[in-house]
């Protein structure tokens, strides 16, 4: 779990980084790429491209649009907003996880999550704070992606009723690099020699991030593990202030207490098997 949370915060760096160059789509179609070939050993592990085939083709395609949608979102957002400010938005992701799940999937809202949805609205409130006047773009543009990585995650836990962990991160680079590539190639521009071992760290660290938290989930219950991926929002706090000079207000802070607070709340009363599903959504 300390590799899979390394790995999100070197994409954070990377993200930035290479997007101060290279435009949003360019970063997502090498990332996607990159990180296929990355992916060929665990497929070859796992039986070769022949268990690599699937049922539900349409679900996949569907799915990684949505998913590919919120990367682009998330990357854009970074370029806006401080990093830990993004970060602490997107983890309201949980949060329309469970609104989704309720029309689409059939589950319950309990109390303890109507309590958790609403802790994590007033923290999303506090940090953007419409009223008073710091509004910004890039905060709806990155709840945009949390939305979209709501709905991602939604279909992943249907997915995985027939397809392995790896199936489903196979299909993701194959569709996102197919449906990314007119736009990358739009306004495609070739990267400087400096900026290559940053393409590399995004591509590595995107399939990275999510192995190693399925595998963590595979050592040790989700209600252990889960709450550990809570460490990326003081941390990338950390990273902002020692890398881009970024400073957290009270107002960052206390939102992002909310919202984890929510989250944790939430998560106390998830079935392992529901948390390991959500490991290769993003």
């Amino acid at each position: 779990m300390a590799l899979s949370i390394a790995s999100f915060l070197a994409m954070s760096i990377a993200g930035r980084e290479t997007t101060a160059e290279l435009n949003v789509f360019q970063v997502l179609e090498m990332r996607s790429v990159i990180g296929f070939f990355i992916l060929m050993p665990l497929v070859m592990m796992n039986g070769g491209f022949a268990a690599m085939r699937t049922e539900r083709p349409l679900a996949h395609i569907a799915r990684n649009v949505i998913h590919y949608s919120g990367q682009a979102a998330w990357l854009y957002a970074l370029t806006l907003i401080p990093l830990a400010v993004l970060i602490s938005i997107e983890f309201t992701t949980p949060i329309w996880t469970a609104i989704l799940a309720v029309s689409f999937l059939g589950e319950k809202l309990s109390k303890a999550r109507l309590t958790a949805i609403a802790l994590g609205l007033i923290g999303v409130v506090i940090i953007v704070r419409p009223n008073a006047g710091s509004m910004d773009p890039g905060h709806l543009v990155v709840l945009g992606a949390a939305v979209c990585f709501g709905i991602s995650m939604v279909m992943v836990k249907s997915l995985t009723r027939t397809d392995s962990v790896v199936r489903i991160i196979f299909w993701m680079l194959l569709i996102q690099s197919a449906v990314g590539l007119v736009p990358a190639l739009y306004d495609w521009r070739n990267p400087s020699l400096a900026l290559w071992p940053w393409i590399v760290v995004i591509a590595f660290s995107g399939m990275s991030s999510h192995f190693c938290l399925a595998r963590a989930l595979a050592y040790a219950d989700a209600t252990i593990i889960s709450p550990m991926d809570f460490l990326r929002v003081p941390l990338s706090a950390l990273v902002g202030w020692l890398l881009y000079h970024e400073q957290i207000d009270i107002f960052t802070a206390g939102g992002a207490a909310l919202i984890l607070a929510g989250n944790l709340l939430n998560l106390q009363r998830k079935a392992p098997q529901v948390a390991e599903a959500e490991a290769a959504t993003s």
